[in-house]
């Protein structure tokens, strides 16, 4: 197990700091750093050996090192990236060549960035399709700019009466009345299912296959055809990649590097950071928070407690919810967790080689990213199995070979694969993951063969991690990578619940600033960047 070690432990001594940090993911490293820089004596706690929560690289077996957690650097905003320097503090991100997804009929898409290539992809499933795809993309640009800058918002308390709030509403509302001939676009995206948002333009199954993967695929526990589901389109383009910070692919090292980082911009502004240290409870008297007392007993005291953990076990778990208004411990009880992600690594002696991928054909060496789940009812059955409670016989997966590029990651002439895939339930209806776990496995290695005949014999090591293994390793609510779903209705206002949504809490000097604030989960940095920003708003009153 491979990480960025703490800075050298604190003196077990009563000494009081500005701002107490709960958990060393990537937003709890950031929002430290920013506030390390404003001048706040900062300390960031991590329970695990190793910092960057679910953004880590770990070595799994001798020579094989994985990002066991998040995988690919799509979304981490170039905001964040600049403001801190991360390129100068060790961040090396490898482009990828183009996605590939093999389909059902041996057949395939390449996801090439030029539209052009792109088009002719789809026009081999449907000319119609691959003249309207233009237009649907610009569509998607006429509104990136409205979810790339409210991203950077602290969402307003809208039902609030009190004079401020109702000042900010109104502000609000005025930096976005420019967005105004969008709105019934903007509202079809949040709201409609991501399939009947897709089959307005598209005709051929096959391409709405691709184009709508990003929901299960980017870690929503949610069916195609679910309303508010279509959000998962426009996601991917929350990140500009034409900017200094570069774009997005992998990262050399694994995603603990992107975690290593952020960890020497903060030390280099002065941010404590202690690994080892599991925070049992945050301290309170009065209605206010007063530091955090860890597993082994020792109290640090603090003028500011920052959660980086879920609403859920911050609110439920790590404190006295007795404390709480009972309406919120309701609405945090009800946020939805439930996960149906899992992921598989494992570590083989030679790569998959895919049927229906041709280097010559293609133009290039190797599909280091790989779709599989090659229909719509595909996608559709392997959700209802998880509805039934078992795990999909036939799961989608995003299969990633970073060894391809970044040839540290294995010994030489290895590789090593991250899986993701789908769907599982955290609670199995008729046995216990330790039974079934093997299965899962086996399932996966199966649907992979379906494409790349022989990959079984390549594995040397494998790694199966359940929606509950999520979880324990990573403190990921019921495995739920995003802390909740990523619906409307657990969306900015709404995230983590109605009323606290700008990064605050009923408890003073008590703030969120992980994926279960707006705008919620992804490596993005961004709920860790706003929720620096409102800490350094309220000292400053």
């Amino acid at each position: 197990m491979i990480g960025w070690p703490g800075k050298e432990r604190a003196p077990r001594m009563a000494s009081m700091h500005d701002a107490v940090i709960v958990g060393g993911g990537h937003n709890g490293l950031v929002c430290g750093t920013y506030l390390a820089r404003a001048g706040l004596r900062t300390l960031v706690l991590e329970r695990r050996p190793l910092l960057g929560g679910a953004c880590v690289t770990e070595e799994l077996w001798p020579g094989y090192r994985l990002s066991t957690g998040s995988y690919v650097m799509t979304l981490m905003q170039p905001k964040v990236i600049l403001d801190l320097d991360l390129l100068g503090h060790g961040l090396t991100v490898i482009p990828t060549p183009p996605t590939f997804a093999p389909m059902d009929d041996g057949g395939s898409i390449v996801f090439w960035g030029d539209e052009d290539r792109f088009c002719a992809e789809l026009a081999r499933y449907s000319p119609r399709d691959a003249a309207a795809y233009p237009e649907y993309r610009r569509n998607l640009e006429r509104l990136a700019p409205f979810i790339r800058r409210i991203i950077w918002e602290t969402p307003p308390d809208v039902a609030s009466r009190r004079p401020r709030d109702l000042l900010r509403t109104a502000r609000f509302l005025l930096r976005y009345h420019q967005f105004a001939d969008r709105f019934y676009e903007l509202y079809d995206v949040l709201t409609m299912s991501a399939f009947d948002y897709l089959r307005k333009w598209f005709e051929s199954d096959a391409v709405i296959t691709a184009l709508g993967y990003y929901v299960p695929g980017g870690g929503t526990n949610a069916s195609m055809r679910m309303p508010g589901t279509a959000f998962s389109c426009i996601r991917p383009l929350v990140r500009d990649n034409t900017t200094a910070a570069g774009p997005s692919g992998l990262v050399r090292g694994g995603m603990g590097a992107l975690t290593g980082a952020i960890a020497a911009a903060g030390r280099a502004e002065g941010l404590e950071i202690r690994t080892g240290a599991e925070v049992a409870r945050i301290e309170c008297e009065r209605g206010a928070a007063t530091g955090v007392r860890l597993t082994n007993g020792e109290f640090i005291p603090a003028r500011t407690v920052v959660a980086n953990a879920d609403a859920k076990s911050t609110f439920l778990r790590l404190m006295d919810s007795a404390i709480l208004p009972e309406g919120f411990v309701r609405d945090v009880r009800a946020i939805r967790t439930n996960s149906s992600i899992f992921k598989v690594h494992l570590a083989v002696s030679e790569l998959p080689r895919y049927s229906a991928f041709s280097p010559a054909e293609r133009g290039f060496d190797y599909p280091v990213g790989v779709r599989i789940g090659p229909s719509v009812d595909y996608l559709e059955e392997a959700f209802d199995d998880y509805r039934k409670g078992r795990f999909s016989r036939h799961p989608f997966l995003t299969v990633y070979a970073p060894s391809v590029l970044d040839p540290t990651l294995a010994p030489p002439g290895h590789h090593v694969l991250s899986i993701m895939g789908g769907h599982a339930p955290y609670r199995l209806a008729d046995r216990d993951w330790n039974e079934a776990r093997g299965d899962l496995l086996e399932a996966t290695i199966a649907t992979i063969e379906r494409h790349a005949p022989g990959v079984r014999s390549s594995i040397l090591h494998s790694e199966v991690l359940t929606p509950a293994d999520l979880e324990a390793r990573f403190g990921l609510p019921e495995g739920h990578v995003h802390h909740g779903d990523l619906t409307i209705d657990q969306q900015f206002i709404r995230r983590p619940v109605g009323g606290f949504a700008d990064y605050r809490t009923p408890v003073a000097n008590l703030y969120l600033c992980g994926s279960s604030a707006h705008p919620g989960g992804g490596v993005t940095g961004v709920p860790g960047h706003n929720a620096a920003r409102e800490i350094l708003k309220d000292r400053r009153r």
